[in-house]
């Protein structure tokens, strides 16, 4: 049965589609069946799966709004070897009509349920803010990882994504937890990147990744190639990074079903 993971952060720009896309494709390189959905109606995901977003037949959209059997929605054929269900600007519409559905915050849980099974691993892209598709994304996940860079108000923005957490998790999903808190863009160069860092160990212990994403040129075309940086160019810090994040991900899980 699949670990769903959702991949969050209300603030834009810290690498969340970057760490979505990258990690789905990671962990399908270590032989794990992957699913990646992409509930940002930005599609960045999906574009950067190597999938045209304005071309697909269904997406989330479909799931969330028409109950249409996720086997007819998820696409087998991605350029990091993932399945995925797609986002694009329908996303939007689907949040809207969700407002006058009946059980709302679980229309994802309650879809994802059926193809569970066939996973080792489901990640979802939430959108950079906190509204429905945000609500259901949390609402259907075991556990939430944060993207962050290590700058002065990344810190401020962490700690009102914690609030905001616990509190959908009291609501919708009391079994949610951090899995984990991924520093992006590190510059180890950087002073004050440092002094955050140390921060975010000293606050938040060993959720902190020990793998960092670094700034990477590579990292930041692969998406205009349409695939994960690791079949852009392997040999770049960028895909070492995302192979090691994969690593961790499994060493840790590991060490917990032993526990």
């Amino acid at each position: 049965m699949a670990k769903i993971i959702a991949i969050a952060n209300q603030k834009g720009g810290v690498g969340k589609t970057t760490s979505a896309v990258n990690l789905a494709a990671s962990m399908a390189a270590t032989k794990r069946k992957i699913l990646l959905v992409d509930l940002d109606p930005q599609g960045n995901a999906t574009m950067g799966s190597g999938v045209d977003k304005y071309d697909v037949e269904y997406s989330a959209y479909d799931l969330l709004v028409d109950d249409l059997p996720p086997e007819k929605i998820i696409i087998t054929e991605t350029s990091g070897g993932f399945d995925l269900i797609a986002g694009n600007g329908d996303v939007t519409a689907a949040e809207v009509k969700m407002m006058e559905m009946y059980g709302r915050e679980l229309r994802l849980k309650n879809a994802l349920a059926k193809v569970k099974d066939n996973y080792d691993y489901i990640f979802i892209d939430c959108p950079p803010s906190l509204n429905m598709l945000t609500v259901n994304a949390m609402a259907a996940s075991d556990s939430v990882i944060v993207p962050m860079q290590c700058e002065y108000y990344a810190l401020e923005g962490l700690t009102a994504l914690m609030d905001t957490i616990s509190q959908l998790a009291s609501v919708v999903n009391p079994d949610l937890k951090i899995e984990g808190i991924l520093r992006t863009m590190y510059d180890p160069r950087n002073r004050l990147a440092n002094d955050v860092s140390e921060q975010l160990k000293h606050h938040f212990g060993d959720k902190v990744y020990r793998t960092v994403i670094p700034r990477n040129v590579r990292l930041a075309e692969a998406p205009s190639f349409g695939a994960p940086v690791m079949y852009y160019d392997k040999s770049s810090s960028g895909a070492k990074a995302y192979l090691a994040l994969a690593g961790e991900m499994l060493r840790r899980s590991n060490k917990i079903k032993a526990a």
